[in-house]
């Protein structure tokens, strides 16, 4: 044969193994991020375009994370927020709307004192959404429920739920037993 024919074979060849690479290394990723988010992965999926632009996005919050410093709080800090959490269930009784705007700012005192960035909710979201993705849809739909008491349209029963989701996630930031607490990140 020629040796422009070995060439043209030589040069497909290349181009066969980059894309067999690339679809590989895609699949990879795409099966890392799933694992990671869990549930937030397909949710991310359907606010996006396409699949890239969801998997960029979780990739950046996952870089993001990587550069906050999130610590665990102490024993004595766990002791206070969870006396703090007893007394706002407490409350719920009595004044269900005051209680659920104080479970939302105990949220934010954890938050806080954990170092997450106390930026935007989204935000917020997307920072705690690395670390804690199982109880991310907990913390939207305890804000939805805010907002919504904030205006008048809540049950007693929506803030009842809206506590119940403040409370998974609470626990979650709360706990000493996550990954994160253990100085892992997933």
């Amino acid at each position: 044969m020629d040796t422009w024919i070995w060439v043209l074979i030589a040069i497909v060849a290349v181009i066969v193994i980059a894309i067999v690479v690339w679809l590989a290394l895609s699949k990879r990723r795409t099966t890392t991020l799933r694992d990671q988010f869990g549930p937030e992965y397909e949710r991310t999926l359907q606010e996006a375009d396409t699949r890239r632009e969801a998997e960029a996005d979780l990739s950046a919050r996952r870089e993001r994370r990587e550069q906050l410093n999130i610590r665990p709080l102490t024993t004595a800090a766990q002791e206070r927020y969870s006396s703090q959490w007893q007394q706002v269930q407490s409350r719920f009784v009595d004044q269900p709307a005051v209680s659920l705007g104080q479970a939302d700012e105990l949220v934010l005192q954890v938050m806080r004192e954990r170092g997450y960035p106390m930026d935007d909710f989204e935000q917020r979201a997307a920072d705690i959404s690395v670390d804690h993705p199982e109880v991310i849809e907990h913390y939207r739909a305890g804000q939805a429920v805010t907002s919504s008491a904030a205006s008048g349209e809540a049950t007693t029963e929506d803030m009842r739920q809206g506590l119940v989701h403040y409370r998974a996630l609470f626990e979650e930031l709360l706990g000493a037993d996550s990954e994160t607490d253990r100085g892992e990140v997933r």
